[in-house]
């Protein structure tokens, strides 16, 4: 948290997020007790939402460092996707074709982009559980070139072989006992960020966290991973590598 948003929220200028709550309760070190209470009051707000509007308008690129700066302090990442490939895992075409949809300028897209890619190495700290679950679909969503989507697929590949990177895939062939309703992110066990077509959602209550913690494993308990894995995304690779190819 920069010097200056710390100021801001201890002069009553800014009203701290859950997360904001979070982070300095926790770096402080403050006693189980403290922090029950004041956690107990933030969570009165239960649920918080930041509008893609208004981080458009401070740069969407200071989304992408403050994102940097939750995965820094967390320890453990579970992040379920049903509609793109998660952001620490898509390649430079792959995000500038994701940012494109927000309409900035080629310096905002310049710099949201190299803050993705910036964020992309802690991916190799061995030190993190990264916990990572996509549906069929989203490898086959055609948001680039049948070519660029080659690509995208062998870096899932490539990252998946990572001994602390857990890669898994839900095929559509296999029979669900649930739905895919969106994306969300937990981290930590205790905080989840949903992404909706508007805005971020942040949910810090134990009760609904618990919720996203029980949905994931159980798309986890179906889903492809390891040699499985290797092999589906192969398929799927060399089916858009042979459509380049009779182009």
């Amino acid at each position: 948290m920069s010097p200056s948003k710390l100021s801001k929220i201890e002069n009553a200028r800014l009203a701290p997020s859950a997360t904001d709550v979070d982070r300095v309760l926790s770096a402080i070190g403050v006693s189980d007790e403290v922090k029950a209470e004041y956690t107990d009051a933030a969570r009165a707000w239960a649920t918080e939402a930041a509008a893609w509007r208004l981080l458009k308008r401070v740069g969407v690129h200071k989304g992408q460092q403050a994102a940097k700066a939750l995965e820094a302090q967390m320890s453990t990442l579970q992040l379920f996707q049903p509609a793109l490939v998660p952001g620490l895992l898509q390649t430079p075409e792959y995000i500038r074709a994701v940012l494109k949809r927000h309409d900035l300028s080629e310096d905002a897209l310049a710099r949201t982009i190299s803050g993705r890619l910036e964020r992309q190495a802690v991916l190799y700290d061995s030190a993190k559980s990264l916990q990572f679950i996509i549906t069929e679909p989203v490898l086959r969503w055609r948001i680039v070139p049948p070519q660029m989507m080659a690509a995208q697929l062998d870096r899932i590949t490539s990252l998946s072989r990572l001994p602390h990177v857990d890669i898994r895939v839900v095929p559509l062939a296999i029979q669900q006992q649930d739905i895919a309703n969106h994306a969300f992110v937990i981290r930590d066990g205790r905080m989840v960020t949903i992404e909706t077509v508007h805005a971020e959602v942040v949910v810090t209550d134990p009760r609904d966290v618990d919720l996203y913690v029980e949905k994931f494993n159980g798309f986890a308990s179906v889903a492809l991973s390891n040699e499985k894995l290797h092999i589906f995304l192969e398929g799927i690779r060399d089916d858009f590598l042979r459509e380049r190819e009779t182009g």
